[in-house]
């Protein structure tokens, strides 16, 4: 089974190239966010044709949006299972959940785009950090009693969770460390969030000690050249999953096509 998450910052707009990863990587299941587009113009034909009879949406004009793909069947979450905080509303476009029937029995299946939080590092100054924050408080608490009803469920967690946690995810740990993404009530909340009861697949396959980036800011002309470059996208498992991870690519490429995602894909591929 191949899994691929990208943030593809509009879907319709980049649709031409979703064609592209589509071609290039023939995933069994994609995960999106940022698909910024209402769910009366979701293209489901569009999709359909590219082989994904089953889709899971949440969408709204111009933010947010996240989108669950899948040639495999998808089916909604148990109704005995906690409710989802509030920052997972429908009409927040946040987060979606499904159920995944795969070929290695059935898998709970997240993702979720994570508030960036606004450029100030200051809960108390910026209603968008302290936004970002109680998010990830909120959904972390939700695993943890998740972990307690059902700790026997395959899970995987996938999204831009817009936080890059380890040292050698980002270009300049230092000079990030008072910079929103990876300041530490940034990634204390998230390793928390991580340690409800998951592997970080990505430094399963790259160690810690490597750089390893998934988003280039558009501010950089020649993002190659100052590869300036961080890790906000996740694939996370539970640790019964571990056993079938078979290989895992950041496809650095696409951050060239045209128009290009600030976001590239990453490919997951379970044995």
């Amino acid at each position: 089974m191949r899994l691929v998450t990208w943030n593809i910052n509009s879907l319709r707009l980049r649709l031409p190239l979703l064609k592209q990863l589509v071609t290039k990587t023939k995933p069994d299941i994609l995960c999106l966010q940022e698909t910024k587009v209402p769910d009366s113009l979701f293209p489901h034909a569009d999709l359909r044709a590219l082989g994904f009879e089953y889709q899971f949406y949440r969408g709204m004009k111009g933010y947010n949006g996240v989108a669950l793909l899948s040639r495999y069947p998808l089916s909604p979450l148990p109704l005995s299972y906690p409710p989802l905080p509030s920052c997972c509303a429908p009409e927040e476009c946040r987060h979606h959940a499904a159920t995944v029937t795969s070929p290695f029995g059935p898998i709970e299946l997240h993702t979720f785009y994570v508030p960036a939080g606004g450029d100030i590092p200051d809960s108390h100054t910026n209603p968008k950090f302290a936004h970002k924050l109680t998010f990830v408080e909120a959904v972390t608490q939700w695993f943890q009693q998740r972990a307690h009803t059902s700790p026997l469920t395959s899970m995987i967690l996938t999204g831009d969770l817009n936080i890059a946690p380890l040292e050698h995810d980002v270009w300049s740990h230092k000079q990030l460390l008072n910079v929103v993404s990876h300041t530490p009530p940034e990634t204390e909340r998230l390793n928390c969030w991580l340690n409800t009861g998951f592997v970080d697949t990505m430094r399963h396959f790259v160690p810690p000690s490597e750089k390893l980036y998934t988003w280039w800011s558009y501010r950089n002309k020649d993002w190659k050249k100052s590869n300036r470059g961080r890790r906000l996208d996740h694939i996370w498992v539970t640790p019964d999953l571990v056993k079938n991870l078979s290989s895992l690519n950041v496809l650095t490429p696409a951050r060239d096509w045209s128009p290009p995602s600030d976001h590239v894909p990453v490919v997951l591929d379970f044995a």
